[in-house]
């Protein structure tokens, strides 16, 4: 029995939104709305979509000494995650995420790490009683990828089964890809990967489905891949088995911060409670889809309650 069903090793921002009719293109200034701030950071929002559905959740992640860092570990407190390993410092400033989210609810982010850039290996090695007590560590890419390599490895030897969302996406070493159960992109992300095994190609090239691009990606060495589909839902694929296509219900899109980071929580959670990856797909498409219609990223999870109701409006 573990202590934890889910430990997330991300990144803790505070998100910046001002909301547009239509996002500036280069070298454009557009007016937009009241500036709000929210929690955030892949990490983070991880975490707190996953503790809001009843999860035994804790973050390992670093905020800085400041009014921004202190807003997120009480929204850790506040979605029900344990903040043992939420670590402060006075060397840099809480990461920050400038968004822009247009009329029809799409989003543009830019990042500054702040704090996120000095979790480090070292702090990955104080914390290995957290990976030791989880049965689930989920992995994004906001923080430096040593430190990503090191939890990968870390989780391992502890027998946790590691999710990872190369998010931004960037390169994964050959080590950490062969330990992803599952690697978790969006159409995005898989173009990118593929692209960066494909010499001299473009991501934007790749021929075929998002039943071939998995199948590619399997090739890349992880035990399993899940490729969000957005609106379409996602796809699952794992070595010997055929691909599977889980739809997504039908909603009206408000706002699509987090989304992604609301599914990939979920799957951790359903992995960590024995779930089988279809079933956990299925689950995690559905909080997603109600994320996207709320505002914000971690005000809009839903609770397990309302994913059993249905209620999607």
């Amino acid at each position: 029995m573990h202590d934890y069903d889910l430990l997330v090793v991300g990144s803790a921002n505070a998100d910046l939104v001002v909301g547009v009719d239509q996002r500036p293109a280069a070298g454009e200034t557009v007016l937009g709305s009241d500036l709000v701030i929210h929690p955030g950071g892949k990490g983070a929002n991880q975490a707190a979509a996953a503790a809001r559905l009843g999860a035994r959740t804790t973050l390992l992640a670093r905020v800085g000494d400041d009014a921004y860092g202190r807003m997120l570990g009480q929204a850790q407190r506040d979605a029900g995650a344990d903040t043992t390993g939420l670590l402060e410092g006075k060397d840099a400033p809480t990461g920050v995420a400038l968004i822009t989210v247009d009329s029809a609810g799409d989003n543009s982010i830019v990042v500054s790490q702040g704090a996120n850039a000095r979790l480090t290996p070292e702090d990955v090695a104080a914390a290995r009683p957290l990976f030791q007590a989880a049965a689930v560590v989920s992995l994004q890419l906001e923080i430096p990828l040593e430190t990503v390599a090191a939890a990968a490895h870390t989780a391992a030897g502890s027998e946790a089964r590691v999710v990872l969302n190369p998010s931004p996406p960037a390169p994964l070493p050959d080590d950490v890809l062969g330990l992803c159960d599952p690697l978790v992109v969006n159409e995005h992300e898989a173009r990118r990967l593929l692209e960066a095994r494909t010499e001299g190609g473009s991501g934007n090239d790749l021929p075929g489905t998002p039943e071939v691009w998995a199948e590619a990606l399997l090739e890349l060495g992880p035990r399993s891949v899940v490729v969000t589909l957005g609106a379409a839902g996602a796809l699952v694929a794992a070595p010997g088995t055929a691909t599977v296509r889980v739809p997504s219900p039908a909603v009206e899109a408000v706002d699509t911060t987090g989304a992604g980071d609301a599914f990939t929580g979920a799957l951790g959670w359903r992995l960590g409670r024995g779930d089988d990856l279809v079933d956990a797909v299925r689950y995690a498409v559905r909080v997603g889809s109600f994320a996207v219609t709320r505002a914000g990223a971690q005000e809009s999870y839903p609770s397990a309650e309302e994913i059993e109701k249905g209620t999607f409006t």
